[in-house]
């Protein structure tokens, strides 16, 4: 397929009960933000590898794709990615109930697209980090501890001693 896309028809695969067909669609993939901060694919297109089997009444489906999302790292602000390798399926059977349902498909209408953003955002970790030893930023004054891991602040006194501070022993 030329150019990338956000929904398939998949009746206009002609496909019979009991047959399979294997697509290998561009899909476009939306910037995703986490935190108030941006990640972004490079390129913003997937290509991925779609299996599609057609069952008596409905469908089941694979989606599969590799991307990077590049963004600030969630603990230090320096740039960041990570690989993902996203393995998706669902399953359309009309009149078996909700469960059996895919909000991905209305009639033969595959919204590939809408898929792939949220098989992409259940795959991403808790964080995504620069390295996995990211020291973070110092919570006082924000300096990036993995340039300065010996940055230090002197401890503010305990407060419950604050009056011994005005006692003069001249």
């Amino acid at each position: 397929m030329g150019g990338s896309t956000n929904t398939i028809d998949l009746g206009r695969l002609g496909l019979s009960s009991g047959e399979g067909a294997k697509l290998t669609p561009a899909v476009a993939l939306d910037a995703i933000e986490l935190g108030g901060q941006r990640y972004t694919a490079p390129g913003q297109v997937a290509d991925a590898r779609l299996d599609v089997s057609r069952m008596t009444t409905g469908y089941a489906l694979k989606l599969r794709f590799d991307t990077r999302l590049d963004g600030p790292c969630m603990r230090c602000l320096e740039p960041a990615g990570h690989e993902l390798s996203i393995e998706a399926r669902e399953v359309d059977q009309p009149g078996g109930g909700d469960d059996l349902r895919s909000p991905y498909l209305d009639g033969d209408e595959l919204n590939v697209g809408s898929w792939a953003r949220d098989a992409l955002v259940l795959a991403l970790p808790v964080q995504i980090l620069c390295t996995d030893e990211c020291r973070g930023l110092c919570s006082i004054c924000g300096e990036n501890l993995n340039e300065n891991p010996e940055h230090a602040h002197e401890r503010e006194p305990d407060p419950r001693w604050a009056k011994l501070s005005e006692l003069r022993l001249d």
